[in-house]
């Protein structure tokens, strides 16, 4: 049975918009980037009291206190690596709402972790949505719980 006209017709139609709907959200998404860089570059050339200085993450924990404040928040239970940092910032008083030095803290961190997870003190269990789940390990967890 041949197909009437005016379905024929719609169906073009409705090819015709999806594909302008696809244009659209490809130039939309371009805007939304440029935006972003516009944004960026104003707040470079806009540098205000609003703007945070850069921190030196090495200098922010003594040493071994980013070990020992893992351990505290581990002892509570499995975590990923970023609550981790998202711990350790909120120990610290500095502002968890900042992505960029949350992640700074959260790639620092991973090397520590490694290096405990090597001497048999954390254990890393995996990983939740690509990042890493860590727990202390058994004795550790008797020495706490009995302490």
């Amino acid at each position: 049975m041949a197909e009437i006209r005016t379905v024929t017709t719609l169906r073009r139609k409705r090819d015709e918009i999806i594909s302008v709907i696809k244009l659209y959200e490809r130039q939309l998404e371009q805007a939304r980037a440029d935006l972003a860089h516009v944004s960026a570059a104003m707040r470079i050339f806009d540098a205000g009291e609003d703007v945070k200085p850069y921190i030196d993450i090495h200098r922010i924990f003594k040493r071994t206190e980013k070990i020992a404040l893992c351990r505290e928040a581990l002892a509570e239970g499995p975590m990923t690596t970023k609550d981790l940092a998202l711990f350790l910032m909120r120990k610290k008083g500095l502002d968890t709402g900042d992505k960029v030095l949350a992640k700074a803290i959260a790639n620092n961190l991973i090397h520590s972790l490694r290096m405990q997870a090597s001497r048999g003190r954390i254990v890393m269990d995996g990983k939740r949505k690509g990042v890493c789940v860590w727990r202390l390990a058994e004795t550790r967890q008797l020495e706490l719980a009995t302490a």
